[in-house]
């Protein structure tokens, strides 16, 4: 799954549904692009998206055969000393010593580019390309291993091991701060695909809106073809400032007029297997990729399969992982975290139940019914942040509510309820700690989507529903992605999305993301 898929909005059932941002209408489909669309295209930067993936591919060669060098050179200083000259070590563990200096680094350089690190196709993504990058390591482990009892040499394990350790995290931590720094670029408009997008208008609004909310995906929409029927869009796609050049057989002209590197297909009923294979062999050797976005969405990551049926691609869908060996793991691995974690925080909590004490009239704990899995409700535990009387109070301020306009969510970014210690304590999530214990006893689990109140529960249709067939957590995808800040719409997709493609490897990543998104208290209040 990608850093982008996450924040796929439903589809739009009519142009109605579109934001009101994108406001977007249709030319007359033709053959050619109009000629208006050429002074529409005037505003957009034209560089080409070979030159910035060339930068960036070498970037990250550079940057990985420096850090593999480093971690050679600092192995065999930690294993052998600094002290010794090349001869001694030689001599002293029967080590070529230019076998350690060229043949390693060169066989893990290999094992990278092998792995399809360097495929500009998960370059940036996130998990990914940090897992082919650590597929990458275990590969030289393994060669190295062979190749030294094939050969009976004679190498060293422990600079082998302190080598491959200190490189593999290297590697990481170097991956990591490149792609934040194109997340940087991204975001300033620079790095990214330049994307024609091809299909109805209400499907092509919604490309365009997902690719603008999150703009460190690095997909840019510059131009559409639409389809016939989509006259009620048009106008907003040009106020969007996204020219219309067309209708789907105008694609040939518009990609060059738009100096677009992919040409993204979305769903359409003009659009068949014979016109995306036709398309595809016109782009053959254009150096333009071509993707296709099907109509499902909110799934993503090992639930697909691309598996060909008498020549036909079919896109599988395997079912969510709800229950299992994998589950099990999660819930033994998040129980034994909490009980680690509330013994080590215990001090630090106990200083939290003072100050709210101190600081004002009341219980130190605040607790509060909420729905559970399978809609079994339980109490969740929280440091009291606001008046004992918050609850009461609450109706006066149903004015004031910043959160949703449903009224799913109550959010006020200066609540006069909370007290000095409170405001302290939820700026920094601190008043969540005590959900451990709820953790523990296995009413919620360390990630998942949001506790939701018995009254929001009543209210659900039957997709909000779904939330309800895993555990609540304490931090989720909501927590990572903006807290307070996010829209009712936005946190139950989230939520959605997390529960159809969950994945141990989802959640280590959802908590990393945690110790930031507190740390630097973004969305919280």
């Amino acid at each position: 799954m990608t850093e982008a898929s996450t924040r796929r909005a439903h589809p739009a059932e009519h142009p109605a549904g579109v934001r009101r941002d994108l406001r977007i209408g249709v030319a007359s489909p033709s053959r050619r692009a109009p000629r208006n669309a050429t002074a529409a295209l005037a505003d957009i930067n034209q560089t080409p998206a070979t030159r910035w993936l060339r930068d960036y591919k070498r970037t990250a060669v550079a940057a990985d055969l420096v850090v593999i060098l480093l971690a050679d050179l600092l192995g065999m200083w930690l294993r052998f000393g600094i002290w010794q000259s090349p001869a001694e070590v030689a001599a002293e563990t029967k080590l070529s010593f230019h076998v350690a200096i060229f043949a390693v680094p060169l066989a893990w350089m290999l094992a990278t580019a092998s792995a399809g690190c360097y495929d500009v196709r998960f370059l940036g993504t996130g998990s990914d390309e940090f897992k082919r990058m650590l597929n990458a390591c275990v590969r030289v482990a393994a060669g190295i291993g062979l190749v030294c009892y094939l050969s009976k040499t004679d190498l060293s394990r422990g600079y082998v091991a302190t080598t491959l350790f200190i490189g593999t995290i290297g590697l990481g931590l170097s991956r990591y701060a490149l792609r934040k720094y194109v997340h940087r670029l991204r975001r300033k408009g620079k790095w990214s695909q330049r994307v024609l997008a091809v299909g109805t208008g209400t499907t092509v609004a919604e490309l365009v809106q997902v690719t603008r909310a999150e703009p460190y995906a690095g997909f840019t929409v510059v131009a559409a073809c639409l389809s016939n029927g989509s006259s009620g869009i048009a106008d907003a796609l040009r106020e969007a400032k996204i020219p219309v050049l067309g209708g789907i057989d105008a694609v040939d002209d518009a990609v060059r007029l738009c100096e677009a590197d992919t040409v993204a297909v979305t769903t359409s009923p003009e659009i068949g297997s014979k016109w995306l294979t036709r398309l595809a062999w016109r782009l053959e050797g254009s150096g333009v990729a071509l993707a296709v976005a099907p109509a499902l969405t909110n799934v993503a990551g090992p639930r697909i399969a691309i598996r060909p049926v008498a020549g036909l691609p079919l896109l599988h869908v395997e079912e969510p992982e709800l229950s299992g060996g994998a589950r099990l793991v999660k819930t033994v691995f998040e129980r034994v975290l909490a009980a680690v974690a509330l013994f080590f925080l215990a001090p630090a909590m106990l200083l939290v139940a003072i100050g709210i004490k101190v600081d004002s009239a009341g219980p130190v704990f605040f607790r509060q019914e909420r729905v559970g899995q399978n809609g079994k409700p339980f109490r969740l535990f929280k440091f009291r942040s606001m008046r004992e009387d918050a609850e009461r109070v609450i109706v006066d301020l149903r004015g004031s509510n910043e959160a949703d306009p449903t009224g799913y969510l109550f959010k006020i970014r200066r609540d006069p309820r909370v007290t000095r210690v409170g405001r302290w304590i939820r700026r920094y999530s601190i008043d969540e700690l005590p959900q451990l214990v709820n953790v523990l006893r296995g009413d919620m689990a360390l990630v998942g989507p949001r506790p939701p109140l018995p009254s929001e529960v009543e209210r659900y249709g039957a997709d909000l529903r779904r939330r309800l067939v895993v555990k609540p957590g304490i931090t989720g995808l909501w927590q990572v992605s903006g807290r307070s800040d996010l829209s009712w719409d936005d946190a139950v997709r989230l939520d959605l999305y997390y529960v159809e493609n969950w994945s141990l490897a989802l959640d280590l990543q959802i908590l990393w993301k945690t110790v930031f998104a507190v740390a630097l208290a973004r969305g919280a209040y």
